[in-house]
């Protein structure tokens, strides 16, 4: 499975495990929402250790980049809520730097 879609689905799991216990919380729904989201919550971390990165750290560094641009969709396609333009601009910037440092050149 290539990085990118290694990320966008354990992204997609994180948003919707902690989205599960916010709902639980927030919006007053069952607590049996927890189930599916601990469950979601396992599968982000499973995916997230199959990303090919010199080291844990790096791999989590350049994800986050990933779940900012992530959540700011979550926002608009489950939440009804429009991004606005900072909210793009700081998305994209984070992407920018998730990229530079999962393949930005390195020292031999």
């Amino acid at each position: 499975m290539s990085t990118l879609l290694l990320y966008v689905a354990a992204g997609l799991c994180e948003i919707a495990g902690c989205f599960a216990a916010w709902a639980w919380l927030r919006l007053d729904r069952s607590p049996l929402w927890l189930i599916p989201g601990a469950v979601a919550l396992g599968l982000f971390a499973l995916l997230l250790t199959r990303v090919e990165a010199e080291g844990a750290g790096r791999a989590y560094a350049a994800y986050g980049g990933v779940y900012v641009a992530l959540s700011l969709a979550w926002l608009w396609l489950v939440e009804g809520r429009v991004p606005d333009r900072w909210d793009c601009v700081g998305a994209g910037m984070c992407l920018a730097g998730a990229g530079l440092i999962l393949w930005g050149p390195r020292a031999a």
